[in-house]
């Protein structure tokens, strides 16, 4: 897969080398040499402003499967997502989220198929770590119209004591996995939910509403 990674702070270097190391070709575009030097003789990189046309081409953009636009900036990483989306027709395009106020702009109109939100994942993280029977939204898919959500089940939630094939699930939603003592289980139609299991779901955004009622009540 030839994946184009625009910022090369630590979380572009990070997913340069980490997706190099299994097998992908990894094009690495920066416009401060010096922080390009980083990596200097370990992967294949390009100095450049990633928000200009001509850079993205230099790039290989136009062969690229998948183009992250992890820069420190969130103007920057919507341009080039844009572009990317656009002007080279790249098939996947993931783009950072800075600052979580930004957020209702990473959407498809701006080429975004995957808004990742760092400060938006450690406050889901925290949530997960002390909330019970609510849901907590861990990943965005689909330019957002899809979750992946958690849910802990205590003794007030709707589903606990029931089998899957029992609940009313929205027509959109789908349970992918269930944590319980440490182990990941696979969901099927017969699986007992019990106090205290994790639950994971992929969810219409539209559909979460309905979804927290089945789960939760």
């Amino acid at each position: 897969m030839k994946v184009i990674i625009a910022g090369a702070g630590k979380i572009g270097r990070y997913l340069t080398l980490d997706l190099q190391e299994r097998g992908h070709d990894v094009t690495l575009v920066e416009r401060n040499p010096d922080t390009a030097k980083v990596l200097a003789g370990q992967v294949h990189r390009i100095t450049g402003d990633a928000c200009v046309p001509s850079v993205l081409e230099r790039a290989g953009c136009r062969e690229a499967d998948v183009l992250v636009a992890a820069t420190g900036d969130d103007e920057d990483n919507l341009v080039v997502a844009l572009l990317a989306k656009q002007e080279f027709g790249v098939p996947r395009v993931l783009a950072r989220i800075n600052h979580p106020q930004n957020e209702w702009m990473f959407d498809e109109s701006w080429g975004v198929d995957i808004a990742v939100s760092p400060p938006h994942m450690f406050t889901s993280l925290v949530e997960e770590a002390v909330t019970d029977g609510d849901l907590v939204p861990l990943l965005k898919l689909e330019r957002g119209q899809v979750e992946l959500l958690e849910v802990r089940l205590d003794e007030r939630s709707c589903a606990t004591g029931k089998r899957v094939e029992e609940l009313d699930l929205p027509a959109d939603s789908r349970l992918v996995a269930l944590l319980r003592d440490g182990h990941v289980l696979p969901v099927r139609r017969s699986t007992p939910l019990a106090k205290g299991d994790e639950v994971f779901a992929l969810v219409r955004k539209d559909a979460r509403d309905a979804f927290r009622v089945c789960l939760v009540g």
